[in-house]
């Protein structure tokens, strides 16, 4: 017979009685979820998807695999993504203000950057009702600790325009920024996109590029546009990519 689980509260001093663990009545709670690796929930996070009343949340089909995941019990999901976020917010904020607390998450990562979640906080703050965030996993920030690239200033742009005109648009704008750019892109783009970086910002400009970041077959590459991109594109081009593109004239 295996011996009962510790207590965290015995384990962790700071769990135990931490009132920040418990929702409050009426509140919001923008909560972080891992990009991929479980372990990067928060203990705050943890606990308050357990206990608030509901969650809110981009797919309720991925979030109901993380918390069968984590081990959680079951919850109430209520599902808002673009679609349907506004039709949605009357009934939400209701739920607020008859003294229910509720999660709000998305797929992965931080609610609300290049996420659903904008318009719910946006109202919540209209409204009056307490907003509370819960940090914890973001991709591009993830992927700038790592880089290698400049880090004292940075502009988070999250998905460029589809159409090839309008990135280059662009990045033709930005092209003497005097601060890292931090982009995302699917798989079907990222080849494009490294292609039009090349074009416009010159082979020597110096990227990094972060595929599947936590998960098991993370990889982050670092370098010149002109020799990175041709050995990422014969990898793998599944799953998500986050862009770094560092400063003219910076060298590693």
């Amino acid at each position: 017979m295996e011996p009962p689980s510790p207590d965290p509260g015995a384990a962790f001093p700071f769990l135990k009685d931490n009132a920040s663990l418990e929702p409050r009545p009426g509140h919001l709670y923008v909560i972080a979820t891992p990009l991929g690796n479980l372990a990067d929930l928060s203990f705050r996070g943890l606990a308050l998807l357990v206990k608030c009343s509901a969650i809110v949340c981009e797919d309720s089909r991925v979030t109901g695999k993380l918390i069968q995941a984590l081990g959680l019990p079951r919850r109430p999901l209520l599902s808002a993504h673009e679609h349907n976020e506004t039709a949605r917010l009357p009934g939400l904020i209701e739920r607020l203000r008859a003294g229910e607390s509720l999660a709000l998450v998305s797929d992965a990562g931080t609610p609300t950057l290049s996420d659903p979640g904008f318009r719910i906080v946006r109202e919540a703050r209209r409204q009056g009702l307490p907003v509370v965030p819960v940090p914890g996993p973001f991709a591009a920030a993830t992927l700038l600790s790592a880089s290698g690239l400049p880090t004292h200033a940075f502009f988070f742009a999250g998905f460029l325009p589809p159409k090839s005109t309008a990135r280059r648009n662009w990045l033709e704008s930005h092209r003497d920024a005097d601060h890292t750019l931090l982009l995302y892109e699917s798989c079907h783009r990222i080849g494009k996109l490294l292609g039009d970086i090349r074009e416009v910002l010159g082979p020597d400009r110096v990227v990094a590029v972060g595929r599947e970041l936590t998960k098991r077959f993370e990889h982050i590459g670092a370098g010149t546009v002109g020799t990175l991109a041709p050995d990422l594109l014969a990898r793998s081009l599944k799953g998500e990519f986050t862009i770094a593109i560092a400063p003219a004239g910076f060298s590693l």
